[in-house]
């Protein structure tokens, strides 16, 4: 039986979102398309003469199965008869080993650039502002960088090369048929569209049922992941819903049965449909190529009708391959245009062409009229204006979302300002190389980030060649030694996936102790104390406040010591800096700052 080509299993049909969806194909698009595969043209041109071969090669069998019958079993001639069957054998055989190096080096040319595209994203994602991570969906990211780029393997392994192949038997084997009969080759032509018919009717009928069943199994398994986790089966209990829940998981299943059954059946119908017409083609041939024989004294031989039939048999697949190859098709450009989608994004924050590279940094800080927004609707900061010298540090308060992170993420250009200037030792940090800029910044953030390794490996992030000693001090004085030594394991203890293997207090002195490794000019903690228990925040205080003392500094806290310990406090409030001064100065005024130490520091000034 021939191949059911586009199928249910192979996608066959476009679903309405990729109809709605489907790119528009233009030359550009597909000329920007082949410049990836131009590095590898040399095997490309090898793949194509492959192709051009094996689908010749292929056929040949086919057309010495005449010579068998006519010249070897009716003409009965043994010597010719298993010269022509080793000579079939060989074809053969030559025709698969052709197919064999036509699909490595199809896989290889697939696989290099599959591999070119990733290295190419990954790199330019890399090079993306934090902007575009915090408004993208992070499966999105990875979807193109996982699915959509392993399509892309697709499209060379299997799109590209079944077009070729597909087409060059198609015109081979109608080009032998017209040779052997014009007349029976007209008759197998005509019949062919006839055939792909039920084909598409089946595989249509095929994948409709197996997207109803694809949604029917995503029901249940959303009905299992709510249910049966830990937080969904307490709820179900408390509630008293166990009998409810249970019918509902009934229905989907029953649903799913039904589903099954009948994506079966159409299945079992579809092969008795396609073995019907299948015969019908052959049947065909044999009676027009027995009435040219028996009723006009033709000079066709039984042999060129069996070359006819073979080679029938042998336009089925390719046929149905190239009907349904713009399905594939339209699927291919989707893919490469979704992946150009990112790779068009433009890199917002990059080097200065004539970048400069001081040859020390020391830390000191300038806003001159810094304006910022996320978007057009919604100004950040308006008109902030401070300074911070080497050696002093800064706090900053005020209300939450009043633009207190979004000022220190200026500073090693995670954004760029809308307005003004933010200079890093007098020089605008545009102009700034990137990587000097950010090595001489060090930042705790609320949310800490450990790679899923061990404590070893996250401070050696920080700096790859840190001595053991140079480790064993930083943990002590990130106040963190006292647990590191106490693991098991010492510092190869796991910290597991993001750090959950860790309470919060502990990933967070890991974090300063990360930092003190990088060893910047300028620290900045932001809020690194805010979401802890009292026990833990005391140990991180005591490891920041010496950092505060003698590092340049700036300050994100909602703890009173720490606020009090920088040499001048900035109170924002709507993106703007409403009060400054020591916290002596700013009581005895009774603004902002004396409501936020009433409401906000009271209890912890009685607490210390």
């Amino acid at each position: 039986m021939p191949p059911m080509g586009g199928g249910p299993m192979g996608r066959g049909y476009l679903t309405e979102e990729e109809k709605a969806n489907a790119p528009k194909v233009t030359w550009p698009l597909v000329k920007r398309i082949f410049s990836y595969l131009l590095p590898y043209w040399k095997q490309l041109a090898v793949v194509l003469a492959c192709i051009v071969v094996s689908s010749i090669l292929g056929l040949l069998p086919s057309v010495l199965t005449g010579r068998i019958i006519d010249e070897g079993l009716i003409g009965q001639n043994l010597r010719m008869l298993i010269i022509l069957i080793v000579a079939s054998l060989g074809v053969s055989l030559g025709s698969n080993l052709i197919g064999v190096a036509e699909s490595y080096l199809n896989n290889w040319i697939a696989q290099h650039l599959s591999f070119d595209l990733r290295n190419k994203m990954y790199g330019h994602l890399q090079k993306m502002s934090q902007g575009f991570f915090t408004s993208s969906n992070q499966g999105d990211i990875i979807t193109r960088m996982t699915s959509d780029i392993s399509g892309v393997e697709r499209v060379v392994t299997i799109t590209f090369t079944s077009i070729l192949s597909n087409s060059i038997t198609l015109i081979c084997a109608v080009v032998i048929m017209y040779r052997e009969n014009w007349i029976l080759a007209t008759v197998g032509v005509l019949i062919i569209p006839l055939f792909t018919i039920p084909t598409r009717w089946a595989g249509k009928t095929r994948w409709t049922l197996t997207r109803e069943a694809q949604e029917c199994n995503d029901e249940i398994n959303g009905i299992l992941n709510e249910t049966l986790s830990v937080s969904g089966q307490l709820l179900v209990k408390l509630f008293g819903k166990e009998e409810h829940e249970y019918n509902r998981y009934v229905d989907a299943n029953r649903k799913m049965i039904g589903l099954h059954i009948k994506e079966s059946m159409a299945g079992r119908w579809f092969i008795v449909v396609i073995n019907t017409f299948s015969s019908v083609g052959p049947m065909l041939l044999y009676l027009v190529g027995g009435i040219l024989i028996m009723k006009y004294d033709s000079t066709l031989t039984v042999g060129d009708i069996s070359v006819l039939v073979a080679l029938l048999g042998r336009m089925y697949g390719p046929v149905n391959s190239l009907l349904n190859i713009q399905v594939e098709w339209i699927r291919s450009m989707a893919l490469f245009t979704r992946i150009f989608e990112y790779f068009d994004m433009p890199v917002e924050i990059q080097n200065a062409p004539d970048a400069v590279v001081p040859a020390t940094a020391n830390g000191n800080v300038v806003f001159k009229n810094v304006q910022f927004s996320y978007n057009p609707e919604r100004q950040i900061l308006k008109n902030v204006n401070f300074e911070l010298k080497s050696g002093n540090s800064i706090a900053i308060v005020g209300p939450s979302g009043s633009g207190k992170s979004t000022i220190i993420n200026l500073i090693p250009r995670l954004y760029d300002v809308c307005g003004g200037e933010v200079t890093f030792d007098g020089i605008d940090v545009r102009k700034l190389d990137l990587e000097f800029l950010r090595r001489n910044i060090g930042i705790v953030s609320q949310e800490t980030y450990l790679f899923n390794g061990t404590i070893r490996e996250n401070l050696l992030y920080a700096k790859p060649d840190a001595t053991e000693e140079e480790l064993i001090e930083a943990c002590k004085k990130a106040n963190i030694y006292d647990f590191v030594q106490n693991q098991e394991q010492g510092l190869d203890t796991m910290v597991g996936n993001r750090g959950l293997k860790l309470s919060g207090g502990e990933k967070q002195r890991i974090s300063i102790a990360r930092i003190l490794l990088k060893d910047p000019v300028l620290f900045i903690f932001d809020e690194a104390t805010s979401a802890l228990d009292s026990i833990s925040e005391k140990k991180i205080q005591e490891a920041i406040d010496p950092i505060i003392h003698s590092r340049t500094s700036i300050l994100i806290a909602h703890r009173l010591s720490t606020i009090l310990a920088a040499d001048e406090i900035l109170v924002i409030k709507d993106g703007e800096i409403a009060e400054r001064g020591t916290h002596t100065e700013l009581l005895d005024d009774g603004g902002i700052y004396q409501e936020l130490y009433e409401t906000q520091f009271g209890k912890a000034l009685v607490q210390e």
